[in-house]
């Protein structure tokens, strides 16, 4: 439990928030959470991406005294944190495999000294008896989980060697902990605690809303194209393409490149010089687009990310709002678009069904995957059906994701189910969704002619739909469960028990019209008050890519991401503030001490020559 000293550690937290990283003032839950742990305290944190999860464990282990150590899973997090710090002037390292062992010789004699403010090391090093001796020696702060969901088996990024990690309550039972995670259902939450042993912890749970992201689903019509407009339209834009496969991968990138967009790839099947490569050159760089698979994403730590396009849905409601939240992480506007077909629906369901795990876990994979599917078929808020998931009840419609934007219209879609139903059944139930809808309106192909189904009594019942809303009623017969692919895995769609109702008008299906392409929906109305940015006048937009310049010259000249010299956030406050002195200038939020004294005068020079 925390010790009696709490109102004065909060003090002593604020002052190091106001120093070094040049902020005014905690933001939501952070005071609380930061003054919980640095008196002492065991601390779960549930807090969306963007929201400030980082300072929660390294201000403490700045007021407290000796090193904090943080347990994270990917070298490129520990990375990028490290620079971020040093930048800050804070004593930060880290441990992993890309230093030689002089290197870590040196880190771990820095440790034992009392030399470090920080240190990175990944879980598997963490238990070595080598590493757990140094912490013996060494005066420990605190020990920082960080994402933490990997602990549990019900999470997307199950990673076994956390499940080792209880022995730090084990072996330092008098020193704090801190679990981060931005996304845990409360299944995986309980699995946290028991797994960690953090029964005693205070939990932090702040709510998962992401306001300046917009978030949109479309159903996939010539997906390549869809892409391509999309980042048409963000021409400087860094942002992240998630497709399912290694070879999606390799194939949109390079036809990205070819329609002249900075497209780079990103998966496990590439040579390890190349991925690393890609990724310091999307991390360093400006407007650079990642096609990646899953593989990337988790533990970068670039803020200005504008936006995350999933070409494949993704398997939960989990893996989706932790990829998404790569995206605004500077609390700036940025946008997550997702493309979803009907061949999507039939092979995320085959992949649970056909999955060979334990029953218990084949049915929350499940439950997970219908969560997922109703997210993009509803016609309610997106906003409101993330939050409603991770157990958020009560927000009123966001005015900013698709259905807001453009409503969605929905009807009584019982009869053109009970017509794609019968289709499906009259055929033999071993065709797919192109011959169907071919059979159904009437169509007399070579196939339809020599399978016969222009003598069937459903050839031409559908006439009254076009193609394309012919494949939206399946799409959505399938993700509702009553359709499902052949067992045989032929491509062809089979009915499922609950089918039968539909077909007996026992049970009324409700379908939703699918809205026209983006390009349609963003002339809706957007309320204000919600993420558009003030647009800049054509003096403050030359400032803007001044200040950029000068940043991106700075970080090349040190190696280092730009956004570790300012955030976006903090070049839009000296843009909307144009401080005419370097003691205006450290006033602004994201200026502190260290980086006042550093890169001020540069800064300021710039502001001042555009003012």
């Amino acid at each position: 439990m925390p010790d009696a000293r709490f109102p004065a550690v909060q003090d002593a937290a604020l002052d190091v928030l106001r120093r070094v990283w040049g902020y005014p003032a905690f933001r939501g839950m952070q005071g609380d959470i930061i003054g919980h742990v640095a008196a002492g305290g065991d601390a779960l944190v549930l807090m969306p991406t963007g929201g400030g999860k980082s300072l929660c464990y390294q201000i403490p282990a700045l007021v407290r005294p000796g090193v904090g150590i943080v347990v994270s899973p990917l070298i490129a997090l520990m990375r990028d944190q490290v620079d971020a710090l040093r930048q800050l002037g804070v004593r930060a390292a880290y441990l992993n495999s890309t230093l030689d062992w002089r290197e870590a010789q040196e880190v771990e004699r820095a440790c034992e000294l009392g030399e470090l403010d920080l240190l990175y090391v990944a879980p598997e090093r963490l238990v070595t008896p080598r590493f757990l001796d140094l912490l013996e020696r060494s005066r420990i702060a605190l020990f920082a989980l960080d994402e933490a969901h990997c602990v549990s088996q019900w999470g997307h990024d199950f990673r076994p060697e956390y499940l080792q990690l209880s022995i730090l309550h084990e072996r330092f039972p008098l020193v704090p902990r801190i679990a981060l995670t931005a996304t845990a259902d409360a299944q995986t939450r309980a699995d946290i605690v028991s797994r960690l042993a953090l029964d005693e912890a205070r939990q932090f749970v702040a709510s998962f809303d992401r306001p300046n992201i917009t978030y949109r689903v479309q159903p996939k019509d010539a997906e390549r194209r869809q892409l391509l407009d999309f980042l048409r339209r963000r021409p400087e834009d860094a942002g992240i393409v998630y497709c399912m496969s290694r070879g999606k991968v390799d194939t949109i990138a390079d036809w990205l490149k070819e329609q002249g967009i900075d497209a780079l790839p990103y998966h496990a099947g590439l040579d390890a010089a190349v991925r690393q490569a890609n990724q310091d050159r999307f991390i360093k760089g400006e407007g650079v687009v990642m096609v990646a698979t899953v593989a990337f994403g988790m533990g970068i730590d670039k803020p200005n990310v504008r936006f995350v396009v999933h070409m494949d849905p993704p398997r939960s409601l989990e893996a989706y709002y932790q990829e998404t939240g790569r995206a605004g992480r500077d609390g700036l506007p940025a946008e997550a678009l997702m493309l979803y077909g009907i061949g999507d629906v039939v092979q995320l369901r085959q992949m649970v069904e056909s999955s060979d795990s334990p029953p218990a876990y084949k049915r929350t994979e499940r439950q997970k995957l219908e969560a997922l599917l109703g997210f993009c078929e509803t016609a309610r808020c997106r906003r409101q059906t993330i939050l409603t998931y991770f157990g958020e009840d009560g927000h009123q419609p966001c005015g900013n994701c698709d259905t807001c934007l453009t409503p969605v219209e929905s009807y009584d879609g019982t009869v053109a189910a009970q017509k794609a139903l019968s289709v499906v059944y009259r055929t033999g139930q071993r065709f797919g969704v192109g011959h169907l809808v071919d059979v159904l309106r009437g169509q007399a192909t070579d196939k339809v002619i020599e399978k016969g189904h222009d003598r069937i009594k459903t050839f031409g019942v559908g006439k009254d739909l076009s193609k394309q809303e012919w494949q939206t009623v399946f799409r959505q017969l399938v993700a509702y469960g009553f359709l499902c692919a052949d067992p045989e895995g032929h491509g062809g769609l089979v009915l499922t028990e609950a089918a039968t109702a539909v077909l007996k008008s026992q049970e009324t299906v409700r379908l939703r019209k699918d809205p026209a392409s983006e390009g349609r929906s963003r002339r809706g109305t957007r309320p204000a008050g919600r993420t558009a940015p003030a647009p800049l006048s054509k003096g403050d937009e030359e400032l803007w890519h001044a200040l950029k310049a000068l940043r991106l010259e700075l970080a090349r000249e040190q190696g280092v991401p730009p956004y570790v010299i300012f955030h976006d956030a903090t070049l839009m406050e000296m843009i909307h503030a144009k401080p005419d002195s370097l003691e205006e200038l450290g006033e602004l939020p994201g200026v502190g001490g260290r980086k006042l004294d550093r890169y001020g005068d540069y800064f300021l020079d710039v502001i001042l020559r555009h003012g």
